[in-house]
């Protein structure tokens, strides 16, 4: 395989690889490929991820990610910082702890129940783990390729000063789009996104 410039996009929950495409007018002089998983827990996910980058990168001069929601969460449990050039993180998840615990909350069901059932799924249908829990506290994130983070003023998964604290811990730059929703996919949030890449 001939050596070349690499965009692999990860996308988040209910997404695809096939989105990559939308990204690729955007890197002309790059080749862009979605890179699939089939697990969904930050350990087993993590390792797909990892061997899947350490190929690509075998094969390529440099690699850039771009990474949607929980594929963003996904790749910072990958431990692949030193194999990407830069990264583009749109409205990653970077504090799943609260999250679960806001689930757990919502649906009346608390840390002791979760531990004696290890697993429990809300009315909603989503399933809460007990090992996961454990496994996101017990293993902060780590990071540290250079990164740009794109968030929606309207996303309902993590408040501001959330994404603001981690974007500043982990040295990256952040943009906030004021009409922006944690799923970026109206024309005017689409646009606002290209121009986002386009722009750094």
């Amino acid at each position: 395989m001939s050596r070349r410039q690499l965009v692999v996009y990860v996308h988040g929950q209910g997404g695809h690889p096939t989105e990559c495409e939308h990204y690729r007018p955007l890197f002309p002089h790059h080749d862009v490929i979605g890179l699939d998983y089939r697990t969904s827990t930050p350990w087993e996910t993590g390792a797909e991820i990892h061997k899947a980058i350490c190929s690509y990168r075998a094969a390529c001069d440099h690699l850039i990610l771009i990474a949607n929601s929980i594929g963003a969460f996904f790749c910072m449990y990958a431990a692949i910082s030193p194999l990407v050039k830069r990264a583009y993180f749109i409205s990653p998840v970077v504090d799943m702890v609260s999250i679960i615990l806001r689930m757990m909350e919502q649906a009346n069901i608390t840390e002791e129940a979760l531990q004696a059932h290890g697993t429990l799924l809300t009315p909603s249908g989503e399933e809460l783990s007990w090992k996961y829990l454990c496994y996101v506290r017990e293993h902060p994130i780590s990071w540290s390729a250079p990164t740009k983070i794109l968030y929606g003023a309207k996303d309902n998964l993590t408040p501001l000063p959330t994404m603001t604290a981690f974007a500043q811990q982990h040295h990256a730059a952040l943009t906030i789009m004021e009409d922006g929703e944690h799923w970026f996919h109206t024309t005017e949030q689409m646009c606002f996104l290209d121009e986002w890449i386009r722009s750094s």
